[in-house]
């Protein structure tokens, strides 16, 4: 079935020098055709007057052309590097729409290469991935990811599968035959090794899905325990309020910090005590299930007043404590580490000290950084574990085309239907 030719603004919006336009689609040959007097070469840039239907110059632009198959979306293809300005960019839209063409929905021209072969759906997520990365290993992990990393591996163990199940129907087919009498056994076999390997990988799933999403470290401390106070030394800027009040901070206040590549947001809380009023309580209450659901925990006791019950009773794995204001007195908590947001005294340390948890607990050293990769690989091991222990060859035949699903489910080349729109929604107009 033929698709709509669509055109989208691929540049950011707003006043720029170079806008780019792209076009994909049956009719891109046409439209070019009609704006720009002829093709150009294919993939050379062309400098061309832009015209619209009544002769009206439009632009003079840079016009690329890209034949079917090769280009992005894996249709005829074409990309207009027009002058930044609002009216230009306009002017041509309103020109490519006079023309038949429609403009894009987000994720089109990437959804459109994903159905024409041109990627996988491994592949398409990690576009979207680099295009919203912030931080230097987010992009690593999401170049790899849209380079196929995940993609080939997938393919790699869909073709393992389906050489075992190959293996598995022989036996089943031709028993009389003279075949090997051990295919079954060598199936089962290959199946609990596959299932091993795939038990490896989901093992450093979490690690590749919290460098995508980012890890979330909770301030936590008693009122005036400088919280707030090593927030804003943190980041380096005063981003919440600090006040010798008790109870300033009422609410999460969050902001995100690159450290050392591993995106984290820093959540500063309410201070913990019994509250004074309903409003006060929820906001504990909302600091208390923040450190329920963190990564890390950051525990300050203030070092000029006695360790308070609330924020000791908070401590164990995952957890840095913290003894700030040691420029005014001496902490009695020997595991502590000494911190003056007033004089930076501990600041550079306790810096190091989160980079190195946050790394040991994200990192592109895996290939899953979605929950809906690791569901699918879930679902495959699952599979092959019944067919390694499957008693019957029917049941083991029929475990490995289970698991050849689940392959494809992350491919997205079987059963796809129903995630696509899920995965290209989050894309912007014009990728």
């Amino acid at each position: 079935m033929s698709h709509p030719t669509i055109f989208a603004l691929a540049s950011g919006a707003g006043r720029a020098a170079v806008a780019i336009l792209r076009i994909s689609g049956p009719d891109t040959s046409q439209l070019l055709e009609s704006l720009a007097g002829h093709l150009p070469d294919p993939r050379r840039a062309s400098l061309r007057r832009l015209r619209d239907a009544s002769g009206e110059a439009l632009d003079q632009a840079l016009v690329l052309w890209f034949p079917a198959p090769a280009s992005y979306t894996g249709e005829d293809a074409a990309e207009l590097h027009l002058h930044g300005g609002p009216a230009v960019i306009a002017g041509v839209a309103q020109a490519l729409t006079a023309l038949g063409a429609r403009p894009a929905e987000p994720g089109e021209f990437t959804r459109r290469a994903f159905l024409h072969g041109r990627l996988d759906l491994t592949e398409a997520e990690g576009v979207a991935d680099l295009i919203a990365a912030e931080t230097g290993e987010q992009r690593r992990q999401a170049l790899a990811q849209a380079g196929g990393a995940l993609a080939r591996r997938n393919a790699d163990w869909a073709a393992r599968c389906a050489t075992l199940l190959a293996h598995q129907e022989a036996a089943i087919e031709f028993a009389e035959d003279d075949l090997p009498n051990d295919l079954s056994d060598r199936a089962r076999d290959g199946a609990r090794v596959l299932a091993d390997t795939l038990r490896a990988e989901l093992a450093k799933a979490h690690r590749g899905e919290r460098l995508r999403e980012g890890l979330v470290i909770a301030i936590l401390g008693a009122p005036n325990a400088g919280k707030s106070s090593l927030l804003n030394a943190l980041v380096e800027r005063d981003v919440a309020i600090v006040s010798p009040i008790p109870g300033t901070t009422r609410d999460i206040i969050e902001v995100r910090l690159d450290l050392a590549g591993i995106p984290t947001i820093l959540c500063d809380t309410a201070g913990l005590r019994e509250a004074g009023d309903l409003i006060e309580a929820e906001g504990i209450r909302r600091a208390l299930a923040r450190a329920e659901s963190a990564d890390l925990r950051l525990a300050l006791f203030a070092s000029d007043v006695p360790p308070d019950a609330s924020t000791l009773a908070l401590l164990g794995p995952n957890t840095i404590v913290v003894a700030t204001k040691s420029d005014l007195a001496l902490t009695s908590l020997s595991d502590a580490l000494p911190l003056s947001a007033h004089t930076g005294q501990g600041i550079a340390t306790l810096l190091d000290l989160l980079a190195k948890a946050t790394a040991a607990r994200a990192g592109n050293d895996g290939v899953l950084t979605r929950p809906r990769h690791r569901a699918a690989l879930t679902d495959a091991e699952h599979w092959l574990s019944e067919a390694a222990n499957a008693h019957h060859p029917e049941l083991a035949a029929e475990a490995l085309r289970a698991a050849i699903r689940a392959f494809g489910r992350l491919s997205g080349r079987i059963s796809v239907e129903d995630i696509l729109d899920i995965v290209f929604k989050a894309f912007c107009i014009g990728k």
